[in-house]
């Protein structure tokens, strides 16, 4: 049996993330070796739980590997062209009823409830069909594709009524021509332009790998769109999969999708882990930093008391009260992720002195150790320079170390401005930390 506090706490984490994806377009990409290799019914699962909680569900599935069986077991030749398979007539048919069969499948799984369960009888309908609209690939390095195309169009109206139906819609990588004419697309085209076309939320491209890695061979966990196209750039060794997906999630974040997530679909309930906890387990592409370091508004008090009371109640930060923060909320400065104030710094400026307090600094503990608190100073160290001030001086009772690691010095209370002197707390005995302040502005 789980730890009831070890429950609470990753429910109430994942609280706000359910909040926020209620009524979300969601675009989930994922191979047919998905399906072929028994995954799927894990994933259907966390799929239903999606669906129940609000989330409108839009799935493209892949069907390669079903495709391969069918030309090895017909002994037909196959050729291909910077990846994409020529689509001849014969081949065409095959792919026609690969699909159909994986499509199948698909559909049959995500009828089933949860067994044991109160999704046992849950009533969710999977919605398919005509949805994509394709023109042929062409000629490509003096090789005519045929039955090979692209995406031309997403009937975006028919998705959207469907997913309002609270249906899932699948969709195939097959488009259709005004004319009649199928043609066998690419997975990550189909989703890529729904995506877009939809202005989803998240594209989310399940794979066979942890997801984007550095030079290092480090997981980069998040990194913006042009981040991406740069590293891809520096570092062309990726496994094929991220070279397919990694220019598709470029491409939608620069378009209209919020967010972009590669991920691996070999990890049970990962899905789960990227969406509903902070750190996730994959890549996230965003079309810009999730993090920025911003002036504080009013509306950021209640973040800021959140930081800080803690470390009030442990005696490292005088106490300050809501209305005071209030009062002062043009001296503080915030670093904000995604949303959530997980860092703040006060600056109280003497001008007739060129002095200044910086005050009520405090990093969130998920995100300490990582450089945040050095941000923070460097941020009103410029600030300090910017305004004439030479001198920047704390007061601290427990972090002094910190500070002198950062090129502060011990110095007396007499050397304070003298409206800090006369408010000087003897019975709390901080120490005064001081920092001259030289360079250019």
């Amino acid at each position: 049996m789980a730890k009831p506090d070890s429950f609470v706490t990753s429910f109430r984490s994942a609280a706000p993330y359910i909040h926020t994806f209620r009524g979300k377009i969601f675009v989930i990409a994922f191979g047919g070796e998905v399906v072929q290799g028994g995954k799927f019914f894990n994933l259907v699962h966390d799929l239903n739980l999606l669906e129940s909680l609000g989330v409108r569900l839009v799935l493209v599935h892949g069907s390669r590997p079903q495709i391969e069986a069918k030309i090895n077991e017909k002994k037909l030749p196959t050729e291909f062209v910077r990846g994409l398979r020529v689509t001849d007539s014969e081949i065409l048919k095959l792919v026609k009823e690969a699909n159909g069969s994986v499509r199948v499948e698909i559909e049959a799984l995500l009828s089933m409830g949860l067994p044991n369960s109160p999704m046992a009888d849950s009533d969710i309908r999977v919605a398919s069909g005509n949805s994509v609209t394709a023109r042929p690939m062409g000629v490509i390095d003096g090789v005519d594709l045929q039955h090979t195309g692209v995406v031309r169009k997403i009937d975006v109206d028919g998705i959207r009524r469907r997913l309002e139906d609270e249906e899932i819609v699948l969709l195939s990588p097959l488009g259709y021509s005004p004319t009649g004419e199928v043609f066998n697309l690419a997975l990550e085209d189909v989703a890529t332009s729904a995506a877009i076309a939809l202005s989803a939320d998240k594209l989310i491209f399940l794979m066979d790998g942890p997801g984007f890695l550095d030079k290092r061979g480090k997981l980069l966990s998040e990194i913006t769109a042009q981040e991406a196209e740069a590293e891809l750039a520096k570092n062309n060794k990726q496994p094929e999969d991220i070279k397919l997906y990694v220019p598709c999630a470029v491409r939608a974040c620069k378009e209209s999708v919020g967010r972009c997530h590669i991920i691996d679909r070999n990890i049970d309930g990962g899905l789960l882990v990227e969406l509903f906890t902070r750190t996730g387990i994959g890549t996230m592409v965003t079309r810009d930093p999730l993090e920025t370091l911003r002036s504080a508004s009013i509306d950021d008090v209640g973040g800021i008391l959140r930081l800080i009371e803690p470390l009030e109640m442990e005696g490292i930060l005088v106490k300050r009260p809501r209305e005071q923060i209030e009062m002062e909320i043009n001296n503080f400065s915030v670093l904000d992720y995604d949303g959530t104030i997980i860092g703040c710094i006060a600056f109280f400026p003497f001008q007739g002195e060129r002095a200044a307090e910086l005050a009520c600094m405090a990093v969130d503990p998920g995100y300490r150790n990582l450089g945040r608190g050095d941000t923070l100073l460097k941020h009103v160290e410029v600030r300090a320079k910017k305004s004439g001030i030479k001198n920047l001086f704390v007061l601290s009772a427990r972090s002094f170390s910190w500070f002198t690691e950062r090129g502060f010095s011990e110095t007396s209370v007499d050397l304070l401005p003298d409206s800090k002197q006369k408010a000087y707390n003897y019975e709390r005995r901080s120490k005064v930390l001081v920092k001259l302040l030289t360079g250019k502005k």
